[in-house]
């Protein structure tokens, strides 16, 4: 605790100073503005999908942000009137709006120069929210790949100011210190900047920049192509910084450097792992299931048979597949320390898919997202918890104005043991973050039979050694249910009937004390879903008797539910 108070007072000191320093004139003459940039040369192009719909929306006055709209009017002004949350607002000074527009054509085009114009004419100086990392990132990176297309409708001023705000942008943004778990992707956009302009600023400020950035790469990417995050968006939006930046440098006639060459395979193989059969991408560690089309753009020159996946799977992460049913599971510690900022406490935690939908899953809270911070705690992840707390903590007060949400994990050990059988696959996991509070262990076995398509657990809570036990300790074994999905408890109050939008069935079946079915919130897309979760429920006494649930999850009798339909269908009464 004392430690960390400090380090926030340090950061706290350091961020004033570098504020001020930022907005300081004398700074961005001759920091950000020189050398001069005057011209364009090269257009990053941005391989993330583009919302058509959005384009053409705010070229009809409404402008729609972060899941909120807001009516602007035709050629209206966004800047001179309130956002709806800080969410659209931070989305606003990305810039976030503009691919969608560029996407409408030349009218866009004129648009979006209009809403440069204007912009400039508001916040060229630094500003702490306007050119904070947050917005001054994601800014760079549009204004790169947007500014080519603007530039053909410009007058010569508003062309020079095209040049000179995006160098000032990629100099601030490659400025930045400080414990930022983007320090990758902020280098990285600040060279895609950087290239886009014409020699000699934009070579000098690449030759620069490159060499920063396969630092921070080797810091945020692990050898086997996960992040140090741990997050699977995090690895997903990084990897598309970095394709962008690699074509930019072949347009400019450069060779890609050897470190972002193995990031960017080393990404691509972990992300394609990290795909589910749903085609989203798995809700872990602050990052949400990504929406299908946009994995799929990242992956589209991925080569599986280029990608030898270890059995242990990547990132932490291990992967079980049958004909019928992919589980994903969570099976290493958090991110702590600077990279904790979109961790999330749920150790062991999994995702379920059945016949190619998503039917048990994790909240999904993302740090852009709208979900509150508890469902970081292990209350928003589909595995156990024990007592009435989470095994880790988020930082509060001082420590957190200065450090930021950092996550203070409890799991500190977790193992993994897998074997592989004919009959199917067996995935032992345990972790240490209830010792300190409970005396106890958690333990989760997982075997996924590939004959019965049929997916077993049992999760048990194992005494400690040379612990002092605590008395009888409740538990909750959580199962969040996709958002669409329908749930029902069965006659006998235990058994949960579970169907994905093709209405097939499969029964979670356990043996736990109590059974009930509570609300949930997931993020989907950016938004809170309302849904359901399963809680297995009981209690485990001192010596760890009482403190094992078996459960699984079997497919619905084929027999069963061909009579179901056909009495559905009939308006029969069932027999």
């Amino acid at each position: 605790m004392a430690v960390e108070t400090l380090l926030a007072l340090v950061e706290l000191t350091r961020r004033r100073l570098a504020a001020e320093w930022a907005a300081f004139p004398l700074y961005r003459i001759l920091f950000l503005d020189r050398p001069a940039a005057t011209f364009l040369a090269f257009t990053p192009r941005d391989f993330r999908p583009v919302s058509l719909p959005q384009g053409r929306a705010l070229l009809e006055g409404r402008l729609v942000l972060a899941g909120e709209e807001s009516e602007i009017g035709i050629h209206g002004d966004p800047w001179d009137r309130p956002s709806p949350s800080r969410r659209f607002a931070v989305a606003l000074h990305q810039f976030s709006w503009l691919p969608a527009l560029l996407a409408t054509g030349m009218a866009g085009e004129r648009e979006a120069l209009r809403l440069f114009v204007t912009w400039r004419a508001e916040f060229e100086r630094p500003a702490p929210f306007v050119w904070s990392s947050e917005t001054l990132e994601r800014r760079t990176f549009h204004l790169a790949c947007g500014a080519y297309r603007m530039w053909p409708h410009a007058s010569d001023e508003e062309a020079r100011w095209l040049a000179v705000m995006l160098a000032r942008h990629a100099r601030r943004l490659a400025d930045m210190t400080g414990p930022d778990i983007r320090r990758a992707e902020q280098l990285a956009v600040a060279c895609i900047g950087a290239g886009a302009l014409a020699d000699p600023v934009g070579g000098a400020l690449l030759r620069r920049l490159l060499p920063r950035l396969a630092r921070a790469l080797a810091q945020a990417v692990g050898p086997d192509g996960g992040m140090a995050s741990r997050s699977p968006q995090q690895g997903l939006e990084l990897l598309y910084d970095l394709l962008t930046l690699d074509d930019l440098l072949t347009q400019r006639g450069l060779a890609p450097p050897a470190d972002l060459s193995r990031a960017i395979e080393s990404l691509t193989a972990t992300t394609a792992f990290l795909r589910l059969r749903d085609g989203r991408l798995a809700g872990f560690q602050g990052g949400s299931a990504v929406d299908a089309q946009r994995v799929d753009g990242a992956l589209a020159q991925f080569d599986p048979a280029s990608a030898a996946i270890p059995a242990a799977g990547r990132g932490g992460f291990h992967r079980m597949a049958s004909p019928r049913i992919e589980v994903l599971a969570d099976a290493a510690p958090a991110a702590d320390g600077p990279f904790s900022l979109s961790a999330c406490d749920q150790p062991l935690a999994i995702a379920v898919v059945c016949d190619g939908e998503r039917l048990i899953t994790n909240c999904g809270w993302t740090p852009s997202g709208a979900l509150p911070d508890s469902l970081r705690l292990v209350t928003g992840g589909s595995t156990a918890a024990l007592g009435r707390g989470s095994p880790g903590r988020l930082l509060t007060g001082l420590r957190r104005a200065g450090l930021g949400p950092w996550l203070v994990p409890g799991a500190l050990t977790v193992s993994a043991q897998r074997m592989e059988t004919e009959d199917g696959t067996w995935l032992e996991l345990q972790h240490d973050g209830w010792l300190p509070s409970t005396g106890l262990t958690h333990v989760r076995r997982l075997f996924l039979d590939a004959r019965t398509a049929e997916l077993r657990g049992e999760d048990s809570f194992v005494p400690g050694k040379d612990r002092d036990r605590h008395g009888i300790v409740p538990y909750a074994i959580r199962f969040h249910v996709a958002p669409g999905v329908q749930v029902s408890l069965a006659r006998d109050d235990r058994s949960v009937l579970i169907r994905g939008a093709s209405d097939r069935g499969w029964w979670l079946r356990n043996d736990a004390r109590d059974v009930t079915l509570e609300p949930s919130l997931i993020d989907l897309d950016g938004q809170p879903r309302r849904s359901t979760q399963v809680l297995l429920q009981g209690s485990t006494l001192p010596d760890g008797e009482g403190g094992r649930v078996r459960w699984k999850l079997t497919p619905v009798d084929p027999a069963a539910e061909t009579g179901r339909r056909r009495t559905r269908d009939t308006g029969a009464a069932p027999q």
